[in-house]
């Protein structure tokens, strides 16, 4: 657990998911399936601030790493998501160096930023303020996204600023922010996504990126992506449903012709 920023520094390739189902059972169902780290997904998903923790609390059981999606830039939905135990967090929509500036303000204590002392989860709820302080700069993720056209014009200042672990590309936001939706236009997007992976690189980040499905995973890592979401709970569940029924139908009519 106190290992995923140093394997996350070190570009090993760690594959994770976002979690949006607001429920422990599927974070620890999620948990046992082999990946290497959960995101709850608080930006789109309907869950709760005291949601957030117990759904923390459940990847805890089975040690995996969670880190959560805020909903903004909000120092206050950051702190919440640390205070939770999460191992980190994913900040969306950072577009300017200022921003990102703000997200490690808002994940670090003095003297590296301005995040808040309190009796929190990760804490101890008070009893281990302390020994969570000595260590929780180090141990922290801070993981920006890049998802906007402004954001692509100013991935070279983003990627320089200091105390951002990894630049996550969302290429769906991405896509529609560039006017690169659809087929026609794949070359446009893939160019985007390049040019941010090639940048993040150079200055020695994290490349992350999310991924629908597991064929595009080979693709990124090919040019330094190491740091992988793939597809989320719900994906997972609807898929693993549909393929299943589309399965036992076609057994049913087997049966019929037979």
């Amino acid at each position: 657990m106190n290992e995923f920023r140093q394997k996350c520094i070190g570009k090993t390739n760690l594959v994770g998911s976002f979690a949006a189902i607001p429920h422990p059972v599927a974070v620890e169902v999620m948990a046992q399936s082999g990946l290497d780290f959960l995101c709850i997904d608080w930006e789109h998903a309907q869950i709760s601030r005291d949601m957030i923790e117990t759904m923390v609390r459940a990847a805890d059981v089975h040690r995996v790493p969670a880190m959560v999606r805020v909903p903004g830039h909000g120092p206050e939905a950051i702190q919440a998501a640390l205070d939770s135990g999460a191992q980190g967090v994913l900040v969306p929509r950072v577009s300017t160096a200022a921003q990102a500036q703000a997200a490690v303000r808002a994940s670090r204590y003095p003297p590296q930023g301005e995040r808040g002392v309190g009796p929190g989860r990760a804490a101890g709820y008070g009893y281990r303020i302390p020994q969570y302080l000595a260590g929780a700069n180090d141990r922290i993720v801070v993981a920006v996204q890049v998802e906007t056209s402004q954001g692509l014009a100013n991935i070279d200042e983003i990627a320089a600023v200091d105390g951002v672990d990894v630049i996550f590309v969302g290429p769906g936001d991405l896509s529609v922010s560039i006017d690169a939706i659809g087929p026609g236009a794949a070359d446009r997007l893939d160019a985007a996504i390049r040019a941010i992976i090639g940048v993040t690189i150079a200055h020695d980040k994290i490349s992350g990126i999310f991924c629908a499905s597991p064929q595009t995973v080979s693709r990124w890592a090919a040019i330094g992506a190491s740091f992988f979401v793939l597809a989320s709970d719900t994906m997972f569940l609807g898929a693993g449903a549909a393929a299943n029924c589309t399965a036992a139908r076609g057994e049913l009519a087997q049966e019929e012709r037979g």
